[in-house]
């Protein structure tokens, strides 16, 4: 684990224990209520503590991003999905036995431990299990939620290196997890289920026909 150059706020990581280190660090940063940029399968993105209301306000200022806009959050484990939402419909329960964690985000009604922030007061909060180490790990080093959006000022288009994210946003950012490119790509696939038949509103990683076979069998 090694800060990079003049770009102080930037600790790139190549091995299991620098992992450990950073992510140590990264959640230290969190609880603070700092801005950690890390790397997903796709894009980096850029995450705050879900239940720091001030956090979560600075990176609606840092992305210039439209507070009617609901931002999606990354779980620690499977298993604290409960503790988020207020009720996990059925065909939820397929689609996250068949897709997390992976390129799935699901939409669901948004439980009282989530800020309204985060909904952009629409009652309802985009969840995933992200399959990237860093990404869940991050959410496992505060032993709770993270945000998972984009590492980019909103309209432009998303960062898939460290160093693109100290390019848009400089030291704005207390932290930049650099784990090497990301894939780039598409995004996680977005889909309501609080809604019966449920609504693809952005298809990414995960294909509406994939999503289609798997609730075929509800």
């Amino acid at each position: 684990m090694e800060r990079v150059g003049r770009r102080g706020n930037i600790l790139k990581i190549d091995s299991l224990e620098s992992n450990k280190s950073a992510l140590k660090h990264a959640g230290d940063v969190l609880l603070s209520g700092g801005v950690v940029a890390f790397p997903t399968e796709s894009f980096y993105g850029l995450a705050v503590d879900t239940q720091n209301d001030r956090a979560i306000e600075k990176l609606f200022s840092l992305k210039q991003r439209d507070r009617h806009n609901p931002i999606l959050i990354i779980l620690p484990e499977k298993e604290e999905l409960k503790k988020y939402v207020a009720d996990i419909p059925e065909q939820a329960v397929k689609l996250i036995n068949a897709f997390w964690p992976g390129g799935l985000t699901l939409v669901l009604n948004a439980g009282s431990a989530i800020s309204p922030l985060l909904t952009a007061d629409t009652s309802k909060i985009g969840v995933r299990l992200s399959s990237h180490t860093v990404a869940t790990g991050l959410a496992r080093s505060i032993g709770r939620p993270v945000t998972g959006t984009s590492s980019n000022i909103s309209g432009q288009p998303p960062c898939t290196r460290a160093d693109e994210v100290y390019d848009s946003f400089g030291t704005s950012i207390d932290l930049i997890i650099d784990n090497g490119p990301t894939a780039g790509g598409k995004g996680s696939t977005i889909l309501d289920v609080t809604v019966d038949p449920c609504v693809v509103i952005r298809e990414g990683m995960v294909f509406g026909s994939d999503i289609k076979k798997i609730l075929s069998h509800l």
